[in-house]
């Protein structure tokens, strides 16, 4: 029984790593999506663009929040996992 505390107690600080350099790394990538919308790239804010370049400025803009669940997924994979065996 101990060494599954001390695998648990492992995989939550390898969860709170992941955690931190995930939400960290988040400020890498918003200025290069907000670089990607611009009115010199893609032009997202021009009402009368093609129904292409309005879906592909919706997935840029859905980058940030799927990263976020994603840190989140792999965060509580992890922590669930040990918590399993």
């Amino acid at each position: 029984m101990k060494k599954k505390g001390q695998t648990l107690g492992l995989s939550v600080i390898i969860a709170i790593t992941i955690f931190i350099v995930g939400m960290m790394s988040i400020n890498f990538l918003t200025p290069e999506v907000t670089r990607a919308i611009t009115a010199t790239n893609l032009d997202c804010s021009n009402p009368l663009s093609s129904d292409g370049t309005k879906l592909t400025c919706l997935t840029v803009d859905l980058v940030v929040p799927y990263f976020i669940l994603l840190i989140l997924s792999i965060v509580g994979g992890l922590v669930t996992a040990r918590l399993l065996l």
